[in-house]
């Protein structure tokens, strides 16, 4: 069992619960050659032993990645790392997309950022509940794993009264920012999801033709007393990104 010692270790004095901390080891150890060219993990009786952990520690931790879809566990067969496939996120993660991506162990970074003060258009000035002629500021974000790879486009506004400007740090998690800064708690989200093509200029800056279909996902956030905080649309490309939706079915009256 090849597997580095070097903080590959479980703290068993720490706060941070068992299964989290083996969550962690796994996602290091899935992105490490050979385990991400296709490997088989060691096996959890070898792990549970290696890291001092019972073996239903090592398979909570290893459920939620299956669920994630970051491993591939077959019967009599093994575990091994999933083949690399589009991101994904579901209805119950509506708060950032870098926080989105962090919480499955991706790293996303700023390909381009953007600020500017514009005049928004109808369904801004009604959601925010402004005039026309009324210059708001807009923060415009392409995210993508490197350079080569966009994954998404979004641009945002933000309610005057928040006070948002260019000498706000926006390469940190954005409601982070809003939080710390401006003592705005994000809480609720409603969304417009559709499917369209990409165009020429949303096209240029994800990197595919204009006739490349994309996902668009327009979205309204309020803060946890019902004020509207932010607009936000995002243009994801198709190829590269997938929206997960889990329906539970409620009991029969």
């Amino acid at each position: 069992m090849n597997i580095p010692t070097k903080n590959f270790t479980i703290d068993h004095k720490s706060k941070l619960p068992l299964h989290v901390q083996v969550e962690e080891l796994f996602r290091k150890l899935i992105k490490m050659e050979p385990f991400s060219k296709g490997a088989l993990l060691p096996k959890e009786v070898d792990l549970a032993n290696l890291w001092g952990v019972s073996r239903n520690t090592i398979r909570q931790a290893t459920n939620k990645l299956e669920h994630e879809g970051l491993i591939v566990r077959k019967k009599g067969i093994g575990t091994r790392a999933a083949e690399k496939k589009n991101l994904v996120t579901g209805l119950d993660h509506w708060y950032s997309f870098t926080r989105e991506m962090q919480e499955k162990g991706i790293e996303v970074i700023n390909l381009l950022l953007k600020t500017e003060t514009e005049t928004p258009g109808e369904t801004i000035c009604n959601f925010f509940n402004v005039t026309p002629d009324k210059k708001l500021f807009k923060l415009s974000k392409l995210k993508g794993e490197n350079s080569d790879e966009p994954i998404v486009y979004f641009e945002s506004y933000f309610h005057p009264r928040i006070g948002i400007s260019k000498e706000d740090d926006f390469n940190i998690p954005l409601y982070t920012m809003m939080q710390e800064r401006y003592g705005v708690v994000v809480h609720q989200s409603r969304e417009n999801i559709s499917a369209c093509n990409a165009g020429t200029v949303i096209g240029k800056k994800l990197k595919v033709p204009a006739s490349f279909p994309i996902l668009k996902r327009e979205r309204f956030v309020y803060d946890i007393n019902g004020k509207p905080v932010e607009y936000n649309i995002g243009y994801y490309r198709s190829d590269k990104f997938t929206y997960s939706i889990d329906i539970t079915k409620s009991a029969e009256i």
